[in-house]
């Protein structure tokens, strides 16, 4: 027999890409906003050394709503709610955490080299 879910979770699935796609916005201009800064003080003049303080909120939102989106989405395709977030939550922790890690050290690269550092178009 096949599990059908006596309602699936739509709405949760659309507030989960909702939140992820708002705080992905916020998460930009607040990125922009600390590498402006960076360009306009001087890399040796930024008192924050890796200065994601800021920037930690939007991603949290970001996080969540992807696990939201994603657990939500194995439920609508009928996965059971505690496989669906067995699953979804686990790869949205650790897909996150390198996304962050890897923000963390470009960032720290364009305080140390400069923001001309990642212009690809002058490579050629």
């Amino acid at each position: 027999m096949y599990y059908y879910p006596p309602q699936p979770p739509y709405l949760l699935v659309v507030f989960g890409l909702f939140a992820a796609f708002t705080c992905g916005l916020a998460l930009t201009e607040t990125l922009k906003t600390i590498v402006e800064k960076w360009q306009k003080d001087g890399a040796e003049n930024s008192d924050s050394r890796l200065s994601t303080r800021g920037s930690i909120v939007p991603f949290i939102g970001v996080t969540v709503g992807s696990a939201l989106f994603l657990c939500s989405g194995l439920g609508v395709f009928g996965f059971p709610p505690l496989l669906a977030y067995g699953i979804g939550l686990p790869i949205t922790a650790l897909t996150c955490w390198l996304v962050w890690s890897q923000l963390g050290s470009m960032l720290v690269y364009v305080e140390r080299q400069g923001v001309k550092s990642l212009d690809l178009d002058s490579l050629n």
